[in-house]
């Protein structure tokens, strides 16, 4: 019988890489950042520890992975939004996106967002693949600006808005403190809720400030 390091090896390197991160992120759900060790991964899919070392240089490396892993999967679910409805509708449904996406693979989300292992920091390559990531959101802010849907401004500030307020959320969903036959309906509201501040006819915060 063969291991399922054997199994992908036979795919290739694409499907080596993915068995690894499978079963490392698996680890960490059931097991916390204790399980996650290059010895324990090696062992659960029958390859060396070298194997490993090889592809990702260490833990170190392997959280780096992870990482990257999640942001990339987001940016994937994003580029399947779309565009067809105008730059709001676009907007909104990368929200729906980011959502969904945390919903469906929560670990791969408290590794982008919550640092499950102490002490480990994202490298200059992962932190760009977030990047690419949020830059969904920039493009879709500026283009409902140029559209004069959005009042003119910063396009990449009323992003990272849009972003606080739907990471928000989705966070209180996963951590339970918003029921499920209630979370889809107040985040859509939420999300429609932003549209309308940033809406060209919506007053800034200068103009509804009290003198």
């Amino acid at each position: 019988m063969s291991t399922p390091y054997q199994d992908a090896q036979r795919a290739g390197q694409a499907a080596v890489r993915a068995v690894i991160l499978d079963r490392a992120i698996a680890l960490l759900v059931t097991e916390g950042p204790a399980g996650l060790t290059v010895r324990r991964i090696a062992a659960e899919i029958g390859s060396s520890t070298k194997v490993l070392y090889t592809m990702f240089g260490g833990k170190e490396g392997l959280l780096d992975a992870l990482y990257r892993e999640g942001f990339a999967r987001l940016r994937r679910a994003q580029d399947e939004v779309s565009r067809g409805e105008g730059p709001l509708a676009y907007l909104t449904a990368l929200g729906r996106a980011y959502r969904e996406r945390a919903l469906a693979e929560p670990a791969y989300y408290r590794v982008m967002f919550e640092q499950p292992v102490s002490g480990f920091r994202p490298g200059a390559e992962a932190l760009a693949v977030a990047d690419g990531a949020f830059g969904a959101s920039v493009a879709a802010v500026d283009a409902c600006m140029a559209a004069g849907v959005f009042r003119p401004g910063d396009a990449h500030e009323v992003s990272k808005l849009f972003w606080a307020a739907t990471h928000g959320a989705v966070s209180l969903e996963l951590a339970g403190h918003f029921a499920p036959a209630e979370a889809g309906a107040r985040y859509e509201e939420l999300m429609a809720a932003l549209g309308r501040a940033f809406g060209a006819g919506a007053p800034t915060p200068d103009e509804t400030a009290t003198p």
